[in-house]
C-alpha cells in the first residue's frame, strides 16, 4: 500500500493561528503544515517528524504565537498522508 497526498487549506484569524496548529499538529495523518499570510507570503512550514519532537513544538508555538500577533488573517496548508488503495490508478500531479 502505497501514500499519497491530500491539501488542503484552512483559513484562521491571528487569536486562532496557534490552537489550530497545535490541534493539527496532534492528528496523526499530518505530513506538513505550511502557515501563510493573507498575500500568500510563507511564514512557517512544520514537518511533522519534527513537529512529533516535543522539545521542539512548544518554542515552536511561541513563536508562531508572536508572528499571529503582526498578522491578521492566516491561511494554513495542511498536507496529509492518505492511505492509496491497492490497484487504483497513480495520480498526475
Amino acid at each position: 500500500m502505497s501514500i499519497e497526498s491530500l491539501v488542503e487549506e484552512v483559513h484562521v484569524l491571528g487569536r486562532d493561528l496557534v490552537d489550530t496548529i497545535r490541534d493539527l499538529i496532534h492528528e496523526g495523518n499530518v505530513r506538513r503544515i505550511v502557515v501563510k499570510d493573507e498575500h500568500g507570503n510563507t511564514f512557517v512550514e512544520i514537518p511533522v517528524t519534527i513537529a512529533a519532537v516535543g522539545a521542539v513544538v512548544s518554542p515552536l508555538l511561541a513563536a508562531i504565537g508572536a508572528i499571529s500577533a503582526l498578522v491578521a488573517k492566516f491561511t494554513i496548508v495542511v498536507i496529509r498522508s492518505e492511505p492509496k488503495a491497492p490497484g487504483s490508478t497513480p495520480s498526475v500531479p
